[in-house]
């Protein structure tokens, strides 16, 4: 079960704005799924450039959740947002980083996601002493796990092809985190409740995706193996 911890009150805490922008949004102005992709992809970027940590190493998502806060909505075109984000727990290897989005009304998206770090030839390492000494003391000791279930498309699945596109492909080559949520948008729509998407592999641009859905689930597939499993509620 995924946990959307709070704050701890301790440690490093970074928060920036972020305009919904006429990209971001959808036909009825609120916010698509990959608009907050991208935000919290952004704000996670900023606040590790603020902590001046330099590494070889590149943090690759492995899992995202985004929820509805309770009393919360989902924003839409033109608000600006303030987004605090945190290290909510660490395990050998990866690292939860927590995410909250809000709006004018208050608290509206919580996220929470499990990043991996890979050296430059791909795979994964341990985390490096540096990261403790910033981010350590925020997450009080909680150790996550980096589990994530095996993937299986449901019988009965729908399909449709999801072509790729050179402005998916990010700085190593493979389909940005953000441009996969864009995959996922093709089916799911907000405002939902929530969202769950679990990374089993990477997409690179010569890989021939097709999307296989059903309620509540949804598939990226590449030569029969599934690259991104999704879960999701309206």
């Amino acid at each position: 079960m995924i946990e959307f911890v709070a704050p701890s009150g301790r440690g490093r805490q970074f928060s920036g704005q972020f305009r919904v922008r006429l990209g971001d949004a959808d036909e009825s102005g609120v916010i698509r799924l990959d608009g907050v992709a991208g935000i919290l992809q952004d704000v996670a970027t900023d606040d590790w450039e603020e902590t001046g940590l330099e590494s070889t190493d590149t943090w690759v998502v492995r899992r995202t959740t985004i929820r509805v806060a309770d009393g919360g909505r989902w924003p839409r075109y033109t608000e600006v947002l303030t987004v605090t984000t945190w290290c909510g727990g660490v395990g050998a290897a990866w690292a939860e980083r927590r995410t909250n989005i809000s709006s004018r009304d208050g608290l509206s998206i919580e996220a929470v996601a499990l990043w991996v770090p890979v050296d430059p030839s791909g795979h994964p390492v341990r985390i490096k002493p540096a990261f403790y000494d910033v981010y350590g003391e925020a997450m009080q000791g909680r150790k996550v796990s980096g589990r994530v279930p095996s993937p299986e498309v449901a019988d009965g699945a729908s399909t449709l092809a999801w072509p790729l596109r050179r402005a998916d492909l990010d700085v190593v080559g493979h389909v940005n985190n953000a441009a996969v949520w864009q995959a996922v948008t093709e089916v799911v729509t907000t405002p939902v409740s929530w969202v769950s998407i679990t990374h089993h592999g990477a997409i690179a641009s010569a890989d021939d995706v097709s999307i296989a859905h059903v309620p509540g689930s949804l598939w990226l597939v590449v030569d029969d193996h599934v690259r991104v499993a999704a879960e999701y509620a309206q």
